[in-house]
């Protein structure tokens, strides 16, 4: 027979789970193109380092690179596309802009990462003549190509959340990420256009 006590404690359980994935739900329907000013509280580190991924990646130069390959450096990581019209090239601008806050005596181990989420349209060639577009041709900033696979498991890391809704167009969260020298995930801002002297203060904290 069942106590009373246990009873209790396995209503208290159910009613906690209905409640998360209730809220789960509500949050999922959030649109990914929201643009929400806020900076991402991480209450919880993950301690998982992103250097950790097997993944191989083609970068603007075309060569084939590991994330293991940029251990040792600050990572600040944003997911685009370069045929997007919309949100990316203001993430661009807010990557930019951080840049140059930043300073370049604080760059000497701080990498900028923009991680396509279009693998097949973004070849190393078109992220190459993206980079010379934006005047991003310093060694600093770092254009990624990946596969679906491996695009789809950076953005569960980043928790950036994408959908393609047409052959060359896609819905997106606006995240930017940093990533300290042991590549684990310190902050994230999401929004666009935002304040960012937060994320300006963290690269330059874990630079020194």
């Amino acid at each position: 027979m069942i106590k009373s006590t246990n009873i209790h404690l396995l209503s208290c359980l159910i009613l906690f789970l209905l409640g998360s994935c209730a809220q789960k739900e509500k949050e999922n329907n959030t649109p990914f193109e929201a643009n929400i000013s806020k900076v991402i509280p991480l209450n919880e580190m993950d301690e998982m380092s992103i250097y950790n991924l097997p993944s191989q990646w083609n970068t603007q130069d075309g060569k084939t690179i590991e994330l293991k390959d940029l251990n040792g450096n600050i990572l600040v990581a944003v997911m685009i596309y370069t045929s997007c019209k919309a949100a990316c090239p203001r993430l661009v601008a807010d990557m930019r802009n951080i840049d140059k806050k930043v300073g370049r005596k604080n760059k000497k181990n701080v990498l900028y990462l923009l991680v396509s989420i279009d693998p097949v349209t973004d070849t190393p060639e078109r992220l190459k003549l993206f980079s010379k577009e934006n005047n991003m041709e310093e060694n600093y900033w770092l254009f990624l190509q990946g596969t679906e696979d491996t695009v789809r498991e950076f953005a569960n890391v980043l928790a950036v959340k994408y959908n393609q809704i047409s052959p060359i167009d896609f819905s997106h969260s606006n995240i930017i990420s940093v990533f300290d020298a042991q590549g684990v995930l310190r902050h994230q801002q999401e929004g666009l256009g935002i304040d960012n002297e937060e994320t300006v203060a963290e690269i330059i904290k874990l630079s020194k």
